[in-house]
């Protein structure tokens, strides 16, 4: 039977991203974003004599994802901590090099379809949006206090919503009144103060501001600059890093810190010239890798998602 069909519930871009990873059976390779286990559990099969490495913010991810892999191999270890330790959590287990490394950003699909981690827009629960249920900060406390002036720049930075003054106003005129404690009240609070041909338009209005507010309780950006650039010191000659994004703020970070470490810089002609730049790394594809048409149809979350990869030059 073909490894792939027996996967009732595929991670996006999976069959791609395993393939960019090009897993050695004997290598040493880190999951970022565990999950529900899509990736871990074909690298494990793919590593016999290898070691994965499984992090994951989400306790609950990590349990649920343990019994899947123990049915794979117990060639593995889950830790419960945010990607941005990858470096300090490798390096207590005497790790210091791997031959690579995944990342599938964002929230998972499992965290968006529980009602109860206040994800989503599409159900009426307490605000939390905590992708780690053990930390402080919450959604909850992002919109009952942060002042007008931070809610305009998450909205605006986070969101790219263009009404980002306008609803981070309405927000601070109404807690006045009484705190906002729900999604369906938020959104309530964020429908009330848009003009009509905003609301009209396709999507639903609040999409962009829960996406600010995610990104901002989760500190997933400065998460992900500190995550890619240990990432990428810690490949071995030969390594591979593959990142999934499904936003364009994700995306233009990974693009970003990956042109700046494998592609050549313009010279400047009226400046003298020291010889060709010695690369380190290459590019594995220049342009990223989207989902298949039979992906797009069978999987609406495949849509936005991008995969990025990056190879330590040396050996293989």
């Amino acid at each position: 039977m073909a490894l792939w069909s027996s996967m009732e519930h595929q991670s996006v871009l999976l069959k791609e991203t395993i393939d960019m990873l090009d897993v050695k059976k004997d290598g040493i390779y880190v999951d970022c974003t565990l999950g529900r286990g899509g990736h871990s559990e074909q690298i494990l099969k793919r590593c016999p004599q290898g070691f994965l490495y499984c992090l994951d913010c989400d306790q609950e991810a990590i349990d649920q994802s343990t019994k899947r892999l123990l049915k794979v191999s117990n060639n593995f270890k889950c830790i419960h901590t945010s990607f941005e330790n990858l470096k300090e959590v490798l390096a207590k287990d005497g790790v210091f090099g791997v031959d690579g490394i995944v990342m599938d950003l964002g929230v998972s699909s499992p965290q968006f379809d529980d009602p109860s981690r206040g994800f989503s827009y599409r159900f009426d629960a307490r605000l939390d949006m905590r992708m780690d249920q053990s930390q402080e900060m919450d959604a909850w406390k992002v919109i009952n206090t942060y002042d007008q002036k931070d809610l305009f720049r998450i909205f605006r930075d986070y969101g790219q919503d263009p009404n980002a003054y306008r609803i981070a106003s309405q927000i601070v005129k109404t807690r006045q009144q009484h705190p906002i404690d729900t999604t369906f009240q938020l959104v309530d609070v964020i429908k009330s103060c848009l003009p009509a041909k905003v609301l009209s338009k396709k999507g639903h209005p609040a999409k962009q501001i829960f996406q600010a507010v995610r990104i901002e309780v989760n500190r997933e950006l400065l998460q992900l600059e500190i995550v890619l650039q240990d990432a990428i010191s810690l490949l071995n000659p030969g390594g591979r890093l593959a990142v999934i994004t499904f936003h364009s703020l994700e995306d233009t970070i990974v693009k970003r810190m990956f042109r700046d470490v494998a592609v050549q810089k313009k010279a400047d002609r009226r400046l003298p010239q020291l010889g060709i730049e010695k690369l380190e790394y290459e590019l594995i594809s220049k342009k990223p890798v989207t989902a298949s048409r039979q992906e797009l149809e069978e999987n609406f979350r495949s849509h936005s998602a991008k995969l990025r990869g990056l190879k330590k030059l040396g050996a293989n």
